[in-house]
């Protein structure tokens, strides 16, 4: 099944890939006990994807019994992540009725696909894709008029040039002010005392983040 074969019918059911319960290992929630709900399929192929077990298979899941094993642990956390969860449509079902539930609830996407449709008590935390990811093309900036204040932006750093672009971006686009804004090393590729050391160079108002759940458990599934 390719990544952008779901139709509507599937809205009432979900392709899922895992869902778990750990540390957040990202974002401005790092080191909260979350639950992660990984959907099935993404349009995307970015070099340094660690999680492109997600692309396929998966199994299909009624809603109600998703949002069942989500609250079956004991934190106010839910994350909604990928592969590309809007990829499949009834995952605008699911954000709605988590959000029902009043749980901080935060949507991970690559930017290329709409979030304009997203229930906006969702937090969004948006990729914007740098050279280096080989998909910079797919950067839709009709999602940056979109984005909330409670939301957040990612750009994941693979070398200077992607961290340049990415500082360039921030200006052409005055995406200062506009909602928290993160710049992560990509795993292996560049060291994260690098990448901090350039930040404080430029003075720029931005959160490092490193992904917390590798360093505690490597770069495997489930965590």
């Amino acid at each position: 099944m390719s990544a952008l074969s779901f139709s509507l019918s599937d809205s009432g059911e979900l392709r899922i890939t895992e869902i778990f319960y750990s540390l957040q290992g990202e974002s401005s929630f790092v080191g909260l006990p979350t639950v992660f709900i990984r959907l099935t399929g993404c349009p995307l192929r970015c070099q340094y994807c660690d999680t492109a077990y997600a692309f396929k298979g998966g199994v299909k899941i009624p809603i109600e019994k998703i949002i069942e094993k989500a609250l079956s642990y004991k934190t106010s956390n839910i994350c909604v992540t990928g592969g590309e969860p809007l990829a499949q449509p009834g995952c605008l079902i699911l954000l709605k009725q988590l959000a029902d539930l009043g749980k901080i609830i935060s949507l991970e996407t690559s930017g290329a696909l709409p979030i304009d449709q997203v229930d906006p008590r969702i937090i969004i935390i948006l990729d914007i894709k740098t050279p280096d990811s080989l998909e910079s093309d797919k950067n839709n900036l009709n999602n940056l008029k979109i984005l909330k204040k409670t939301d957040q932006i990612k750009f994941v750093i693979c070398s200077r040039k992607d961290y340049e672009f990415s500082k360039d971006f921030i200006q052409k686009y005055n995406l200062i002010g506009l909602c928290e804004i993160l710049f992560s090393p990509s795993y292996t590729q560049i060291e994260a005392q690098e990448l901090a050391g350039w930040i404080l160079e430029d003075q720029l108002p931005v959160r490092l983040q490193i992904q917390l759940h590798k360093f505690l458990w490597g770069n495997k599934t489930g965590v």
